[in-house]
């Protein structure tokens, strides 16, 4: 029997807990909410910590169907796509979930030189309902060269990589592949150029087994992703696969919805 009162067999409390942090954070959210990095409106709290609001998101504008099986181009008239005709017949698909647009654009230029990694998060999210990752897969970012991460301080299509390993649950297998030189900057050069620009550039650290999926930021001829692609299925890979977030337009394709 308790002959004094004592913290043991004394009255609970019944103050409820508050989360101080959390509060000061919806405070500070109320105060002084964050602006999106595309439009610079306020986001509004119900959006979280995104960077990118959902009106800017909703201006991505999907590739439409029908597209080619293999390279994801919107398909010719009539006959084979010319396309990826010379690709590697071991190679999969690839598909890419926006057009390159203004505001996608803009989206992939903050996270590839202005440091927003964390923009990879609403990149990731339209990426997450296209073809090659419906079904469960080791996802593998193109790698950077050393003197290109170092200058960035990560790689995007790891970025990329890790936010729609999260969405999707798969794994993400960032150094599997790695780059075995330095390579030009595929931006300017012609698609001959690009191919062997990207040629035999990259390399498997180890043996890779089952079926993975290749993760880029901008799919525009397809020499890195081929490439990448094709160390992977030398390492042993049973089939590969790749997706991206945006896709250029292909010449004369301005208007395409």
């Amino acid at each position: 029997m308790c002959t004094r009162r004592s913290r043991s067999c004394g009255p609970r409390s019944t103050l409820p807990f508050v989360d101080l942090g959390r509060l000061a954070l919806q405070l500070e959210r109320a105060l002084l909410p964050p602006a999106c990095l595309l439009c610079d409106e306020a986001i509004p709290m119900s959006e979280g910590d995104a960077l990118v609001c959902a009106l800017c998101r909703s201006r991505w504008r999907p590739v439409p169907a029908p597209v080619c099986v293999r390279c994801g181009a919107p398909s010719p008239p009539e006959g084979p796509c010319r396309d990826c005709e010379s690709w590697p017949p071991e190679f999969g698909c690839v598909r890419s979930a926006v057009w390159l647009d203004e505001s996608a654009r803009r989206a992939v230029h903050l996270l590839k030189y202005d440091g927003w990694w964390r923009v990879a998060d609403a990149m990731a999210s339209p990426m997450r309902t296209l073809d090659p990752v419906a079904e469960k897969a080791t996802l593998i970012p193109v790698p950077l060269g050393p003197r290109r991460r170092v200058q960035r301080g990560y790689n995007q299509a790891e970025q990329l990589a890790e936010a729609l390993g999260r969405v999707s649950g798969y794994p993400v297998a960032g150094d599997v592949l790695v780059r075995t030189r330095e390579t030009a900057t595929q931006t300017a050069l012609t698609p001959e150029a690009r191919s062997a620009n990207v040629s035999g550039a990259f390399a498997a650290r180890h043996e890779v087994a089952g079926r993975v999926v290749v993760v880029d930021d901008v799919f525009t001829t397809g020499a890195t992703i081929i490439a990448a692609a094709t160390a992977l299925l030398t390492a042993g890979a049973c089939q590969v696969d790749a997706v991206t977030f945006a896709r250029a337009r292909p010449p004369g394709a301005a208007l395409v919805p």
